[in-house]
């Protein structure tokens, strides 16, 4: 048995910056197996790959040779469920969204943070999704992947991802050399809510729950996310596409000696994140456009498709804002999305 091999596939809407790109080669994988059936192919197997998920995480500023893996191994299930915590499985090919919803649904609580977060399953260990308090590493127990050089299945823990701000093993050693298909996710008993991001508490307030449900949560997230981020459907653009820094107390103190009004947040390792949407909107840049391409009008974290820019165009204007924060900052903005 052989998987279908489409060529010459427009790829403006599978990414969600709607950018043109074509891949001369794409595959469609539906479980693990089909995986297997790309390595051993003696066409495919040999050729570099690119694996592409809901396509919200990166920017194609070219044509890709590489040999597309498209994601669509579906799948939601529990594995263990007791006193203590729950133990969900989904398929990489599943909206993150779609399992946040299915994980409500069915009375689990625990990932309604991260709601309304684009992209799929497989993708969020890549990223190490987080929002409102929580990252996918305070949730994830585990990740099954197959090497794309070998053919083999394995099974990696959490702690064998390396999961970073943004940032896994998947980014780096494992880029291009394997792909995730399912991910295993662990929801702690009892349940607490995660409720210290100002804007969450501030939403909570205005709806008079000072004992919020799971529900009620989600609710916050996503009325929040819909105020603040734009819709890829209707305005292209990947989320967030710049980090924040993260510097020592010495660097931040000095930036704070120029700049009183910058807002940082401590980490527990006493280190300081520096909020990039502050730093970008200081330099000028809130709402302007070069060419076709945009810095949003709310988040100037967000870079956006006015319509018609290419993947070059949002590249220009991403180093047109990194050189204005560092020259104003001292610091180089790191790009959040894979860069193609």
């Amino acid at each position: 048995m052989s998987l279908p091999i489409e060529t010459d596939v427009p790829l403006r809407g599978l990414n969600t910056f709607g950018v043109d790109a074509t891949a001369r080669r794409l595959v469609r994988v539906r479980s693990a197996r089909d995986v297997r059936l790309v390595v051993d192919h003696p066409e495919l197997g040999r050729a570099p790959k690119c694996v592409l998920g809901g396509g919200s995480n990166l920017l194609f500023t070219h044509d890709v040779d590489a040999v597309v893996v498209k994601v669509e191994i579906a799948g939601i299930r529990v594995l263990e469920d007791d006193a203590h915590s729950t133990l969900i499985e989904a398929g990489a090919g599943e909206s993150w969204h779609g399992v946040v919803e299915w994980t409500l649904d069915q009375g689990y609580a625990g990932l309604e943070n991260l709601a309304r977060i684009p992209g799929t399953a497989g993708a969020a260990p890549v990223q190490n999704i987080g929002a409102y308090g929580l990252e996918l590493s305070d949730r994830l127990e585990s990740v099954d992947v197959v090497d794309f050089v070998t053919g083999r299945s394995a099974t990696l823990p959490a702690a064998h991802c390396r999961l970073g701000y943004r940032d896994s093993v998947f980014k780096r050693e494992l880029a291009g050399k394997s792909v995730i298909t399912a991910i295993r996710l662990r929801l702690p008993k009892p349940w607490t809510p995660v409720t210290g991001y100002a804007d969450v508490q501030r939403w909570l307030q205005r709806h008079n729950l000072n004992d919020p449900s799971p529900k009620a949560v989600f609710d916050a997230v996503c009325a929040i996310r819909q105020s603040k981020l734009p819709d890829p459907s209707t305005l292209g653009n990947a989320g967030s596409f710049f980090k924040n820094p993260v510097v020592n107390r010495t660097i931040r103190n000095e930036i704070l000696e120029e700049h009183p009004d910058i807002v940082s947040y401590p980490l527990e390792d006493g280190t300081y994140k520096l909020a990039a949407a502050w730093m970008i909107a200081a330099c000028g840049w809130k709402g302007q456009s070069l060419g076709r391409a945009g810095v949003h009008e709310q988040q100037p974290l967000v870079l956006v498709n006015r319509g018609g820019a290419s993947g070059t165009d949002i590249l220009a204007l991403a180093k047109a804002v990194q050189d204005s924060v560092q020259q104003k900052f001292g610091l180089r903005l790191e790009p959040e999305p894979v860069i193609l």
